[in-house]
């Protein structure tokens, strides 16, 4: 018998770049949660027998209480955390219908694309922070 480490635990996410007049929705992680006072794009988990994009529509639905558009993929990137590795597939999104409600984070912003990089993001964020910062939106 071999004694192999455990596998991290493999966690797919999806996350919303919300655009509205040329800013980016930034959402806060709340207190008593990982990564609390993180900053992060809002989306979550993807269930099963679910496409990237129903789990980012439910997901903000949920979590936003707003509709929104999903238009193209940003990127995919992981990052190894304590509690697992983490695969988050952003996507550029548009709200259609409401305004986004504060139901599981701090704070919500809307931000300047070029402002972005200088909020404390979590690690799995860094790659599409750092490619919407250069975008015209």
């Amino acid at each position: 018998m071999t004694d192999e480490p455990n596998e991290p635990k493999q966690i797919r996410v999806v996350g919303a770049a919300i655009v509205k007049d040329g800013k980016v929705l930034c959402a806060q992680r709340g207190a008593g949660k990982s990564l609390a006072g993180y900053w992060e794009f809002p989306g979550g988990k993807i269930e099963v027998g679910e496409t990237p994009r129903q789990a980012l529509r439910r997901e903000i639905e949920e979590e936003l209480l707003c509709e929104i558009d999903v238009d193209k993929e940003i990127c995919t990137s992981d990052h190894l955390y304590d509690f697992g590795n983490v695969e988050l597939t952003t996507f550029l999104c548009h709200l259609i219908e409401g305004t986004p409600v504060l139901t599981e984070h701090e704070r919500i912003e809307w931000v300047a694309p070029v402002d972005m990089p200088q909020l404390n993001w979590v690690p799995v964020d860094h790659d599409a922070v750092k490619r919407i910062s250069k975008m015209t939106l």
